[in-house]
């Protein structure tokens, strides 16, 4: 595949010190990242100055799924603000990157989910994304009045009845509905407000929603499943991916399954984005790039490295030598896809436990590239030109410090081989994407009808 002329999508993924294991301790990090608001503020505005399309933050509904006591209290993601209220916090101090969180179908109910969202949406003029998610840390079950997490499988049907209905609320209203003629006295017209009345295997949901469609129709949903369920979920109803691949042959063989399955649901493979993770290391020089990677690697404690692989695996690691091999992860039961890939990345380079935590540090199973501005923007280029990415979520190691590297460094490359934006040309983020604006499913079938 050779995409030929064409820009890239660049998301920056939140974390709160950075994406480096220990990014907490480094001295150009933010030890209270997680509780200092205005550090997400610096971040998100460095983003925007770099034109990215959206600002992407994960979740999960537990402060950690490992209980030893010594590894955990070195992690430093175990508590920070609620992506939510983050989001709508930075839609009042920025002005173009969209707005993306994760909320799990697991957890939520839909109806409050779609309303917040759509708020969300409206408040930032058309900004808004949803990252759908299962949630595959078990312990997560126990903070929602269950005793045992639900089965993947189970997971995956009520996420795809959730979407369904989600979106459907999103479409309660058409576009034109709210009239507002103070003369007449008639706030709405009545034909364009739509009930939805669902009831399915999982929910009952009447509606019609109380928020109005946005500017960018409803918002954005993003998907980050790999596993065969979660590719066949994103086929069916992400508009954006965000995968991990750790090889370009990984990337363009999960690129190619996800667009393919696409056909059989109605869809256009360039309505859903492919954008991998990058975790970037980038420097003037390699020599510098090296070092600052290696200032971090330093920093790592094998209690902090084997409690990342527990939290990763779902593996129990207590007994096993740190210099031998890591066991089988079982696909079947594995917590998550990326439990899978790990195990294979641990088999096919050969790598101990030791070895494998100290390599996904930074990454976590995701794509890691460290070098100079020119040799970055030859990988991008490459997985961009040959159907391994659309774009792409960055990864720094450390924040702010490791994304104003990014944004001075390699943005300006990008620019220059015409990768990446000078300007914004649109407000909201499907038009940063290039994705369509959904039309009203009503007001479709009225059109087809006449």
């Amino acid at each position: 595949m050779d995409r030929g002329k064409g820009q890239l999508k660049l998301g920056m993924f939140l974390r709160p010190a950075g994406h480096h294991l220990v990014a907490w301790r480094h001295p150009q990090s933010h030890a209270d990242a997680g509780v200092n608001f205005r550090s997400f503020v610096e971040v998100a505005r460095i983003a925007e100055r770099g034109l990215f399309d959206m600002l992407f933050s994960a979740d999960s509904a537990t402060a950690s799924s490992v209980f030893d006591e010594n590894g955990l209290r070195r992690m430093h993601y175990v508590a920070w603000i609620e992506p939510f209220t983050l989001m709508a916090s930075l839609a009042a101090v920025t002005t173009h990157i969209g707005l993306v969180c994760t909320a799990s179908t697991t957890f939520e109910e839909p109806f409050s989910l779609a309303r917040r969202f759509a708020s969300l949406d409206l408040v930032s003029g058309g900004r808004a994304g949803w990252n759908l998610v299962t949630s595959g840390n078990h312990t997560a079950a126990f903070n929602f009045s269950r005793d045992e997490h639900m089965a993947k499988h189970d997971r995956y049907l009520r996420a795809r009845e959730f979407a369904e209905v989600v979106t459907g609320l999103w479409d309660s209203w058409e576009d034109d509905a709210f009239i507002r003629d103070r003369e007449s006295g008639i706030f709405f017209d009545p034909a364009k407000m739509h009930t939805l009345g669902h009831r399915g295997e999982h929910f009952k949901v009447m509606g019609p929603l109380n928020v109005a469609r946005s500017p960018q129709g409803r918002p954005v949903l993003v998907q980050a499943g790999a596993s065969d369920d979660g590719k066949e979920l994103a086929a069916e109803t992400a508009e954006v991916v965000f995968a991990a691949s750790p090889t370009i042959e990984e990337g363009r063989a999960f690129y190619a399954d996800v667009k393919g399955r696409m056909a059989k649901y109605g869809r256009d493979p360039d309505d859903l984005k492919v954008m991998p993770g990058f975790y970037v290391t980038v420097a003037p020089t390699q020599a510098e790039a090296q070092a600052k990677r290696a200032a971090l690697q330093d920093l790592i404690h094998p209690e902090v490295g084997l409690a990342l692989l527990v939290q990763r695996t779902g593996l129990d690691l207590s007994g096993y030598d740190v210099d031998g091999p890591l066991p089988d992860v079982d696909p079947e039961h594995a917590i998550s896809s990326r439990a899978t890939l790990l195990s294979d990345m641990a088999r096919r380079e050969g790598l101990t436990i030791r070895q494998l935590y100290t390599r996904i540090a930074g990454g976590r199973g995701h794509y890691d590239i460290c070098g100079t501005p020119h040799y970055i923007a030859d990988v991008m280029e490459e997985w961009f030109r040959t159907g391994a990415a659309d774009g792409f979520n960055i990864m720094p190691p450390i924040l702010p410090a490791g994304l104003e590297d990014f944004v001075d460094l390699v943005v300006p490359e990008l620019q220059r081989r015409g990768l990446h934006r000078t300007c914004y040309e649109g407000t909201t983020l499907r038009e940063h994407l290039g994705l369509r604006r959904p039309e009203n499913i009503h007001a479709r079938a009225r059109k087809a009808a006449q």
